[in-house]
């Protein structure tokens, strides 16, 4: 068997960074998620 794949783990201030995206409410949900290379949900 291979080795477990761990998750990816993002830093408190990318996590901050944005979150205040999206409470600008500017862009969309989508657009923040392909700037910063996150899944939407």
């Amino acid at each position: 068997m291979g080795e477990a794949k761990m998750r990816k783990v993002p830093a408190p201030e990318f996590k901050a960074k944005v979150g205040l995206e999206a409470l600008r409410g500017v862009k969309t949900i989508n657009d923040i998620c392909l700037e910063f290379g996150v899944h939407p949900v």
